[in-house]
């Protein structure tokens, strides 16, 4: 019978009575490279194979090499100055103001014997499923979870009797229904319900001060009021006591045009009242493929900043499967690279000017006309952007990690527009409650130059709208 060859000690498992181990899979550290902290009091655990994973990875300029580099430095951080012994059996996670002590990390790096090997060896996931294993036998006064964001892995791992779970750390709902839709709908007259109301004429605005009695669950600031007789409003104070309603004239709203282009219902007013607003600096717009998020989006990035000049530039960047990995071998400049994966952007530009008399002449000239420019993800990294407006198509596919590094990139008067589709994520690891753009909603909730609008319907399409229903 071969031994089990440590390469220095154990684990220390006494630290804490009722401290559990969490193993993390290379997918939690590429999907939050400060996932290592969020373990609170608990041992974390790096098998050296999921080490070996992120060197593998690191290099290169796309999203998840970034992410494997910056995993990778916070090991280090803390790992760096602790000797061969310790690394073993467990270093102390300092975090927070006053760097204090709380929970430990450890590298796991074992050799297992042939009597303990539970599945084979020649892909890494066995390899890391292998050591939770050995651990687990090494340990039974203690839990010891496995975290991945591998569905099947964490199959795998059921079948050899290893608990297991996903990384939700950074997922702030459990159902995505209760996801701020950015509107609140009253059947019947919302003045019906209104005992008191202090109306104020602010130069040509309505102001409406009412009870916040009035709604039965959590308001937020820039979330709109909208009934069934027409009546629409905007929330723009709240306090413990009351709220203030902007009146918004809905038949007006629903006739102005931005750059040619009319609402067609009053969830694309209220989308466009907010792209338009210059005091509102962050505007995400989820809805059902055609429910029109691109072309609203692109229409009120041209009129702020063609005619009316509030922006320098667009930039325009989207998340795609394989495109941070591709775009380096294709042919050209990075906006030539990129103009084949932003078909959307153009392809509504051409919509925006169907009734023109030469549509491709007008689609050139305001190509040649205004600063619009496509960036790759991997470029956007570490730039700031300054009088910019930012649409990010497709944001649904970005980590939480992912979309805070774009969002950060927003300089002094820029504007950014993140658009999505939450029921069509293309990514391995991601669900709509853990999507970015889910994050970036709900911490967002509360910030009161941000909104958002869940657009409902399918104009693109009689077509679409039925296969969106069924299929």
């Amino acid at each position: 019978m071969s031994e089990v060859k440590l390469v220095s000690q154990s684990i220390d498992s006494n630290t804490s009575p009722n401290s559990i181990f969490y193993v993390l899979d290379t997918n939690v550290l590429i999907h939050d490279p400060t996932s290592i902290l969020n373990f609170d009091e608990h041992h974390v655990v790096i098998p050296i194979t999921v080490l070996e994973e992120l060197d593998a990875l690191k290099t290169g300029r796309h999203e998840v090499a970034a992410d494997c580099r910056q995993a990778i430095r916070e090991l280090d951080k803390l790992l760096g100055r602790a000797n061969c012994d310790d690394v073993e059996s467990g270093v102390l996670i300092r975090r927070g103001e006053n760097n204090e002590g709380v929970g430990k990390l450890s590298v796991l790096m074992v050799a297992m014997p042939d009597n303990l090997i539970m599945l084979p060896t020649h892909l890494n996931d066995n390899k890391i499923l292998n050591d939770v294993g050995y651990l687990k036998q090494k340990n039974p006064g203690h839990r010891v979870v496995l975290v991945t964001k591998d569905i099947n892995v964490r199959l795998k791992a059921r079948g050899c009797g290893i608990e297991s779970q996903d990384y939700h750390s950074d997922q702030l709902l459990s159902d995505i229904e209760l996801l701020n839709k950015g509107y609140i709908e009253f059947e019947g007259s919302f003045w019906d319900r209104v005992d008191e109301v202090e109306t104020v004429q602010q130069d040509v605005r309505t102001l409406h001060r009412v009870s916040r009695t009035l709604f039965d669950h959590e308001v937020y600031p820039n979330q709109f009021v909208h009934d069934s007789t027409g009546f629409l409003a905007r929330i723009i104070a709240v306090d413990a006591e009351q709220l203030t309603l902007l009146h918004l004239d809905l038949p007006r709203m629903m006739e102005s045009e931005t750059w040619g282009l009319k609402p067609q219902d009053a969830y694309q007013a209220m989308a466009m009242n907010l792209l338009m607003d210059p005091d509102i600096h962050l505007v995400n717009l989820t809805g059902a493929a055609g429910s029109g998020k691109t072309i609203l989006a692109l229409a009120a990035a041209i009129e702020q900043t063609v005619p009316n000049k509030i922006y320098r530039r667009i930039i325009v960047t989207r998340s795609t499967q394989g495109l941070d990995e591709d775009i380096g071998f294709l042919p050209g400049t990075e906006e030539e690279k990129m103009e084949p994966w932003l078909g959307a952007i153009t392809d509504n530009l051409e919509a925006l000017h169907w009734d023109d008399e030469n549509c491709s002449s007008s689609v050139e000239y305001v190509m040649n006309k205004v600063p619009l420019n496509f960036k790759s993800l991997n470029y956007i990294r570490g730039r700031s952007f300054q009088s910019s407006l930012i649409i990010i198509d497709e944001s649904q596919n970005l980590t939480p990690h992912q979309i805070k590094t774009i969002v950060t990139r927003a300089g002094n008067g820029s504007k950014v527009i993140c658009l999505g589709n939450l029921s069509q994520i293309d990514t391995p690891y991601l669900t709509a409650t853990s999507s970015g753009l889910t994050y970036l909603t709900e911490r967002f909730k509360n910030f009161k130059q941000g909104g958002n609008i869940l657009l409902r319907g399918v104009p693109r399409s009689a077509l679409a709208k039925f296969a969106e229903e069924h299929l």
